[in-house]
């Protein structure tokens, strides 16, 4: 089965080697514009504070991780789940069905990380001296990012498999638009304090832990200070329950999609 797992693995790694381009297109364009505008336009003009880029980046990270993760799984199993049925060449390896998509999710989580990691050099291209990142905490940080890899690879596996592919529409204009400004991205969770109801509804978005995870990882310490986020102890919990949660309903989805 490790075999099988491994070799499945193996080729969706060569199929995105052989589709390079369109990948780094996908991964990268994004996190450019986001810090561009908002990491280097803004602040210029003084529409942000200039500590905005160091409060922002982390955001952008977890944006991307959560965006790659979602979109691997939930367009790979919209075509595979489709009339031609490719899933079932997959379904012939010598693999329990739960790890044929387990395999996805790892998968995904494994592009989701290189989406992550492509924002730093790409911060520190576009925001020069504004790029501010703390270098005491890195193995939290890549804690909080393989976490957020798999939560978002295990989403990508619940709405890919219960999302019929005629409604691939709502994946982009409600379920991204949804997460995207609900998951403290361009705001930190602390600062909600005064809008309560708001505060809660982010709660329940797994970017949000995502994004307060590395802000607690990333951001330099202020006069001593550390800055105020989501307590980490919340975080590792909101991202370990939810993927146990995606995992466990992507699994049985998935089981009653390929099981005739």
């Amino acid at each position: 089965m490790l075999a099988a797992f491994w070799h499945t693995f193996r080729r969706d790694i060569m199929v995105t080697g052989r589709e390079f381009m369109p990948f780094l297109m996908q991964v990268v364009v994004q996190p450019l514009c986001l810090l561009f505008i908002f990491g280097k336009v803004m602040p210029s003009v003084g529409a942000t504070q200039q500590l905005y880029p160091a409060f922002f980046l982390p955001g952008v990270v977890g944006l991307n991780i959560a965006l790659v993760g979602v979109q691997s799984v939930t367009i790979s199993l919209m075509l595979d789940l489709s009339s031609n049925r490719e899933i079932d060449d997959r379904l012939l390896a010598p693999l329990p069905i739960s790890l044929v998509a387990l395999e996805k999710v790892v998968f995904a989580a494994v592009r989701s990380l290189v989406a992550g990691g492509l924002a730093f050099p790409l911060a520190y291209l576009i925001l020069g001296s504004g790029y501010q990142v703390r270098t005491d905490a890195l193995l939290p940080m890549f804690g909080v990012m393989i976490l957020g890899a798999l939560c978002s690879g295990a989403l990508g596996l619940v709405i890919g498999t219960l999302l019929p592919a005629d409604k691939i529409y709502l994946l982009f204009t409600l379920i991204f638009s949804a997460t995207l400004y609900t998951g403290c991205v361009y705001f930190s969770w602390a600062s909600l304090s005064s809008m309560l109801p708001l505060q809660i509804v982010t709660l329940f978005n797994p970017l949000t832990y995502i994004s307060e995870g590395l802000r607690y990882t990333m951001i330099p310490l202020q006069h001593g200070q550390a800055y105020v986020t989501l307590p980490i102890g919340w975080v590792l919990l909101g991202l370990i329950g939810s993927f146990a949660l995606f995992l466990f309903i992507g699994l049985r989805a998935f089981h009653k999609r390929v099981i005739s």
